[in-house]
C-alpha cells in the first residue's frame, strides 16, 4: 500500500484515547486518512491528541467527546458528523469497558453498562454510518472482540459477553452489508500491553505478564502498534475481499 492509501477516506475512531486507540490513529494518520476521535467527555488531551495527529499527517483531525453509554445520543451525533464529512468511509469500534471481579460480584447492572458500550454502542454507530456507505458502494468496518472468548480468562462474564456480541455483530453484519460493497470484519487481540492492564491488574502486573508469556507461543509482548498494523490492513484495499472474518492477533495461544 502507498504512503498515503487512505487519502480521501474519512475514518471514525472510537476509544481513540487508550493505548490502542491513539497507535491506530497515528498509523491511519501516516497513510492519510482523515480522522473523528471519538472518547468519553472529560478525558485529558483529547484536543492536543486531535492536533498531534494533525501534524502526523492527517489531512484533518477532529477530537469527538461523546458518552457511548449514551448509545442514542451517540448515533444522532455521528450520523450528523457523516453527513458533514460527506459520509464516513471506515468504522473502527476500538471503545470497551473492562473489569475484572467475581461474577458473584457482577450486578445486572455492571452487566448491562459493559454490554452498553461494548456492543449495543457499536451496533448504533454501525447503523450511523452505513447509509453513506451503501450510498457510496464501498466501507469498512473493524469491529473488537477479543481472545477471552477462548474461555480460559476468569473474572471478565461480562466483558467476554459482550465480545461475544460483537463476534455475531461482525458475522451478521458482512452478510447484511456485503451486497452493499461493505466489508465488516473483526480483530481479537490477546493480551496488549496497555494502560488498561495496568489499570485492571495494577500490584499483580508482573504475575500477569509471566501467566501471558507462558501460555503464548511467541515469548514476547503485544504491544498497540502490532494491533494498529492489522487494523490497517483491514481498512485497506489489500483486504477488499475479506469480510466476515475474525482475525487474531494474540501471540499464538
Amino acid at each position: 500500500m502507498t504512503t498515503k492509501g487512505l487519502s480521501g477516506k474519512t475514518a471514525l475512531l472510537t476509544g481513540a484515547l487508550g493505548s490502542l486507540g491513539r497507535a491506530q490513529a497515528r498509523k491511519l494518520a501516516e497513510h492519510g486518512a482523515s480522522l473523528l476521535l471519538l472518547d468519553r467527555p472529560g478525558m485529558d488531551g483529547g484536543l492536543a491528541f486531535a492536533e498531534e495527529i494533525g501534524k502526523a499527517g492527517a489531512p484533518a483531525a477532529r477530537f469527538i467527546p461523546q458518552d457511548l453509554g449514551d448509545t442514542e445520543g451517540a448515533a444522532i451525533l455521528i450520523s450528523g458528523l457523516a453527513h458533514d464529512a460527506g459520509g464516513i468511509d471506515i468504522l473502527i469500534n476500538n471503545a470497551a469497558v473492562i473489569v475484572n471481579k467475581p461474577v458473584s460480584d457482577v450486578s445486572v447492572a455492571d452487566y448491562e453498562q459493559q454490554m452498553r458500550v461494548n456492543a449495543t454502542a457499536a451496533f448504533a454507530l454501525c447503523q450511523a454510518v452505513t447509509p453513506g456507505m451503501v450510498a457510496k458502494g464501498y466501507g469498512k468496518i473493524v469491529n473488537f472482540c477479543s481472545l477471552t472468548l477462548n474461555g480460559r480468562w476468569q473474572g471478565y462474564v461480562p466483558y467476554v459477553a459482550s465480545k461475544g456480541a460483537m463476534l455475531g455483530l461482525t458475522k451478521s453484519l458482512a452478510r447484511d452489508l456485503g451486497a452493499s460493497g461493505i466489508r465488516v470484519n473483526a480483530i481479537s487481540p490477546g493480551a496488549v500491553v496497555s494502560e488498561a492492564e495496568q489499570r485492571v491488574f495494577g500490584d499483580r502486573i508482573a504475575e500477569y505478564n509471566d501467566w501471558v508469556l507462558e501460555n503464548q507461543c511467541l515469548k514476547q509482548r503485544i504491544m498497540p502498534a502490532d494491533v494498529a498494523g492489522l487494523v490497517l490492513f483491514l481498512v485497506s484495499p489489500e483486504s477488499d475481499m475479506m469480510t466476515g472474518q475474525n482475525v487474531g492477533i494474540d501471540g499464538g495461544w
